[in-house]
């Protein structure tokens, strides 16, 4: 516990006078209760910090808006574009004197402050106007308030915005209009910032970002026949002892009886559940993942050391990246932390419980490549935090923030990075990605297939003579 308590005093040092209302809350409640009904506690109209949303409760249910220079409640005719745009906040923590609260998704989640307002603002009760100008009125907006990585990537935003206001005109068209949002994107080499639409009846996306080894990958052999003969490979590299469990998410196994393996491909996805981020889906995910690290890790026992392969690790949920070091711990401690630049918060702590299961105590490699992003990055983080852990690949992605959806008065969804993920000490990587301590080339451009087993006995052979 001294290390956690150490790394929590160093945060609080560097934030001495930053709002840590998480430490005065009260408990997690339900907003919706048993009967269907919202809970009388949490109803009225809610403005948040730093996330640009009002929310309008009232007994039977939530309705979102968006705040910033204009209110709008989001179109839906379609459907949610993605998993991001189709969550709601689940429960709330009432905040002393109960004109603050804090609302999450899921227990441990972001803590995301919302302060009562006295009625719902007259603007947010206007129809949607999706005229051109005020879509890319509204992208600028929710960029200007709440992307915080302009000093770490390439645009000048106020150049950027100036050009895309000169390209605005009434009568252009959804192509038209969708190429001008593009421009304002080009070079952002974010792959959490994202822009999804219906335009001319096909569904189009702009993402940037992917790193190096994935564009090259899916302009040759394609990804899919290249994850399946990877795939192929560990297993038999592995032999008898290979497993390939969680919906294919996880392959394990142990090398030469001396090193155990254990390779997770993306931070959740391991049951087939559809009711995504429900607490349900959540209890689900948690219960496939300690199952089959309980497995895994009892094989473990007494072996020389792990490997952890997150070099194809395509992210998800952070309650994942948190458990994954949870296993190679006996004390809690922070892994990293989180904030939103205009939230006006602390940096809030992710704490690294050690697992109720079977650990393990030896030496652990952890294997990056530039696939590693977003969740895997986080479990990159925290695994950085333990002193018998020891990073071999080549450095991670860069792209850490969860995706904050935003949606256009048109329908289309803006998703972007609006979080700040930083190691305990603040240290950020965001763009830069997390080099490792011994550089090993994983997906050789050659051979992107037969270098990855490679690099993993090379590792296994590194494992065991030390």
């Amino acid at each position: 516990m001294l290390l956690g308590l150490l790394a929590g005093a160093a945060l609080a040092a560097q934030t001495p006078s930053a709002a840590t209302p998480w430490e005065q809350a009260g408990p997690l409640q339900p907003i919706v209760t048993g009967d269907g009904h919202t809970d009388p506690a949490v109803r009225g109209t809610w403005r948040s910090r730093g996330y640009g949303w009002i929310v309008d409760i009232d007994e039977d249910g939530v309705t979102r808006f968006q705040s910033g220079d204009t209110c709008y409640r989001p179109p839906q005719e379609d459907g949610p574009l993605t998993d991001m745009s189709s969550v709601h906040y689940r429960y709330f923590r009432t905040l002393p004197g109960g004109k603050s609260a804090i609302f999450q998704l899921l227990a441990g989640d972001t803590n995301v402050v919302f302060d009562r307002l006295d009625s719902l603002p007259a603007a947010c009760l206007s129809p949607v106007d999706a005229k051109p100008q005020v879509v890319a009125d509204a992208f600028l907006d929710h960029f200007e308030r709440h992307y915080a990585f302009f000093d770490r990537r390439p645009p000048d935003f106020a150049a950027r915005a100036a050009k895309l206001r000169a390209r605005m005109h009434p009568d252009m068209d959804d192509a038209a209009l969708w190429a001008a949002l593009g421009a304002f994107m080009d070079g952002l080499s974010d792959s959490h910032t994202k822009l999804i639409g219906m335009v001319d009846g096909k569904k189009r996306r702009i993402q940037d970002g992917q790193g190096e080894t994935l564009p090259r990958i899916r302009g040759g052999m394609g990804e899919g026949a290249w994850l399946t003969q990877l795939m192929a490979q560990a297993r038999a590299g592995l032999g008898d002892t290979a497993h390939q469990v969680a919906q294919d998410r996880i392959i394990w196994g142990v090398i030469d009886g001396r090193v155990g393996y254990l390779q997770v491909f993306v931070m959740g996805g391991f049951t087939d559940r559809e009711d995504f981020a429900s607490p349900e889906w959540a209890a689900a995910e948690l219960g496939a993942l300690d199952s089959a690290l309980d497995e895994a890790f009892t094989a473990f026992g007494g072996l020389d050391a792990v490997i952890v392969d997150l070099s194809n690790n395509r992210g998800g949920w952070d309650a994942v990246a948190k458990a994954l070091p949870g296993r190679f711990t006996e004390k809690p401690y922070v892994g990293f932390t989180t904030r939103a630049p205009r939230a006006g918060l602390a940096p809030f702590p992710h704490w690294i419980k050690p697992a109720d299961g079977p650990r393990f105590d030896g030496p652990v490699y952890l294997m990056t490549s530039d696939v590693t992003v977003s969740g895997g990055e986080l479990a990159t983080l925290a695994f950085r935090q333990l002193p018998q852990v020891r990073q071999v690949g080549t450095t991670t992605r860069g792209s850490f923030s969860t995706p904050l959806a935003k949606p256009l008065p048109n329908g289309w969804l803006l998703e972007l990075s609006n979080e700040v993920f930083a190691a305990p000490d603040g240290t950020m990587f965001e763009e830069t990605g997390i080099a490792p301590q011994e550089r090993l080339e994983i997906y050789d451009p050659a051979d992107p297939v037969a270098s990855h087993w490679q690099a993993v006995l090379a590792v296994a052979g590194e494992a065991a003579r030390d």
